[in-house]
Protein backbone atom coordinates (compact mmCIF):
# COMPACT_ATOMS: atom_id res chain seq x y z
CA UNK A 1 0.00 0.00 0.00
CA UNK A 2 1.29 3.42 -0.98
CA UNK A 3 1.85 5.86 1.90
CA UNK A 4 0.42 9.30 1.32
CA UNK A 5 -0.36 12.36 3.40
CA UNK A 6 -3.03 13.77 1.13
CA UNK A 7 -6.72 13.02 1.16
CA UNK A 8 -7.52 10.16 -1.30
CA UNK A 9 -10.69 12.03 -2.30
CA UNK A 10 -8.53 14.79 -3.84
CA UNK A 11 -6.52 12.43 -6.04
CA UNK A 12 -7.10 12.09 -9.77
CA UNK A 13 -8.86 8.90 -10.90
CA UNK A 14 -5.73 7.12 -12.15
CA UNK A 15 -3.93 6.72 -8.82
CA UNK A 16 -5.07 3.18 -8.15
CA UNK A 17 -6.88 4.06 -4.92
CA UNK A 18 -10.20 2.91 -6.29
CA UNK A 19 -8.72 -0.59 -6.56
CA UNK A 20 -8.49 -0.74 -2.75
CA UNK A 21 -11.64 -2.05 -1.08
CA UNK A 22 -11.06 0.46 1.76
CA UNK A 23 -11.78 3.37 -0.58
CA UNK A 24 -14.31 1.86 -2.96
CA UNK A 25 -17.29 2.56 -0.70
CA UNK A 26 -16.36 6.18 0.02
CA UNK A 27 -19.17 8.48 -1.00
CA UNK A 28 -18.28 10.37 -4.15
CA UNK A 29 -15.76 7.90 -5.56
CA UNK A 30 -16.74 6.12 -8.74
CA UNK A 31 -15.80 2.55 -9.49
CA UNK A 32 -13.33 2.57 -12.36
CA UNK A 33 -15.01 2.29 -15.75
CA UNK A 34 -12.90 -0.19 -17.72
CA UNK A 35 -13.87 1.33 -21.07
CA UNK A 36 -12.20 4.62 -20.07
CA UNK A 37 -9.23 2.70 -18.75
CA UNK A 38 -9.02 0.77 -22.03
CA UNK A 39 -9.11 4.01 -24.07
CA UNK A 40 -6.23 5.34 -21.97
CA UNK A 41 -4.24 2.14 -22.57
CA UNK A 42 -4.78 2.44 -26.33
CA UNK A 43 -3.78 6.12 -26.40
CA UNK A 44 -0.62 5.32 -24.47
CA UNK A 45 0.89 2.78 -26.87
CA UNK A 46 -0.90 3.26 -30.21
CA UNK A 47 2.24 4.85 -31.70
CA UNK A 48 4.19 1.61 -31.21
CA UNK A 49 1.77 -0.89 -32.80
CA UNK A 50 0.11 -1.17 -36.24
CA UNK A 51 -3.45 -0.88 -34.93
CA UNK A 52 -5.15 -0.81 -31.56
CA UNK A 53 -8.71 0.02 -30.49
CA UNK A 54 -11.31 -0.82 -27.86
CA UNK A 55 -13.63 -3.57 -29.12
CA UNK A 56 -17.07 -2.35 -30.12
CA UNK A 57 -18.57 -5.84 -30.44
CA UNK A 58 -17.45 -7.44 -27.17
CA UNK A 59 -19.27 -6.11 -24.10
CA UNK A 60 -17.52 -3.55 -21.90
CA UNK A 61 -18.55 -3.25 -18.27
CA UNK A 62 -17.36 -1.57 -15.10
CA UNK A 63 -15.04 -4.51 -14.48
CA UNK A 64 -13.95 -5.63 -17.97
CA UNK A 65 -13.10 -4.22 -21.39
CA UNK A 66 -11.61 -5.75 -24.53
CA UNK A 67 -8.89 -4.23 -26.67
CA UNK A 68 -7.94 -5.35 -30.17
CA UNK A 69 -4.28 -4.95 -31.08
CA UNK A 70 -2.33 -5.67 -34.23
CA UNK A 71 1.41 -5.67 -33.70
CA UNK A 72 3.90 -4.37 -36.24
CA UNK A 73 4.58 -8.03 -37.07
CA UNK A 74 0.91 -8.17 -38.22
CA UNK A 75 -0.17 -10.53 -35.42
CA UNK A 76 -3.66 -9.88 -34.10
CA UNK A 77 -4.78 -10.26 -30.51
CA UNK A 78 -7.82 -9.57 -28.41
CA UNK A 79 -6.85 -8.42 -24.92
CA UNK A 80 -8.99 -8.52 -21.80
CA UNK A 81 -8.55 -5.65 -19.35
CA UNK A 82 -9.68 -6.18 -15.74
CA UNK A 83 -8.52 -5.10 -12.28
CA UNK A 84 -6.16 -8.12 -12.45
CA UNK A 85 -4.39 -6.61 -15.47
CA UNK A 86 -4.27 -7.39 -19.18
CA UNK A 87 -4.11 -10.75 -20.89
CA UNK A 88 -4.52 -12.24 -24.36
CA UNK A 89 -7.93 -13.92 -24.72
CA UNK A 90 -7.79 -14.66 -28.46
CA UNK A 91 -5.53 -14.53 -31.48
CA UNK A 92 -7.88 -12.37 -33.57
CA UNK A 93 -9.97 -9.22 -33.16
CA UNK A 94 -13.24 -9.31 -31.22
CA UNK A 95 -12.88 -12.93 -30.08
CA UNK A 96 -12.50 -14.70 -26.76
CA UNK A 97 -11.32 -18.27 -26.32
CA UNK A 98 -12.13 -19.74 -22.90
CA UNK A 99 -9.56 -22.49 -23.42
CA UNK A 100 -6.77 -19.92 -23.61
CA UNK A 101 -5.02 -19.68 -20.24
CA UNK A 102 -2.62 -16.77 -20.72
CA UNK A 103 -0.97 -14.92 -17.84
CA UNK A 104 -2.07 -11.49 -16.68
CA UNK A 105 0.32 -8.58 -17.17
CA UNK A 106 0.25 -5.62 -14.82
CA UNK A 107 0.87 -3.17 -17.65
CA UNK A 108 0.23 -2.93 -21.38
CA UNK A 109 3.96 -2.28 -21.77
CA UNK A 110 4.95 -5.64 -20.31
CA UNK A 111 2.27 -7.46 -22.31
CA UNK A 112 3.30 -5.90 -25.63
CA UNK A 113 6.96 -6.35 -24.75
CA UNK A 114 6.31 -10.11 -24.47
CA UNK A 115 4.35 -10.26 -27.77
CA UNK A 116 6.20 -7.94 -30.13
CA UNK A 117 9.94 -7.35 -30.62
CA UNK A 118 9.05 -4.48 -33.01
CA UNK A 119 6.99 -2.83 -30.25
CA UNK A 120 9.96 -3.13 -27.90
CA UNK A 121 12.23 -1.46 -30.46
CA UNK A 122 9.83 1.39 -31.32
CA UNK A 123 9.02 2.03 -27.67
CA UNK A 124 12.70 1.95 -26.71
CA UNK A 125 13.61 4.39 -29.50
CA UNK A 126 10.81 6.77 -28.46
CA UNK A 127 12.09 6.64 -24.89
CA UNK A 128 15.63 7.42 -26.03
CA UNK A 129 14.45 10.38 -28.13
CA UNK A 130 12.48 11.69 -25.15
CA UNK A 131 15.50 11.40 -22.86
CA UNK A 132 17.74 13.15 -25.40
CA UNK A 133 15.20 15.97 -25.73
CA UNK A 134 15.06 16.36 -21.94
CA UNK A 135 18.84 16.42 -21.80
CA UNK A 136 18.97 19.16 -24.47
CA UNK A 137 16.31 21.21 -22.64
CA UNK A 138 18.29 21.09 -19.39
CA UNK A 139 21.51 22.28 -21.02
Amino acid sequence: RMETDCNPMELPNNTGFEEDADYRDFEGTDVKDMRLEAEAVVNDVLFAVSNMFVSKTLPCAEDVAYINVETRERNRYCLELTEAGLRVVAYDFDQTDDRLQTPYHETVYSLLDSLSPAYREVFGNALLQRLEALKRESQ
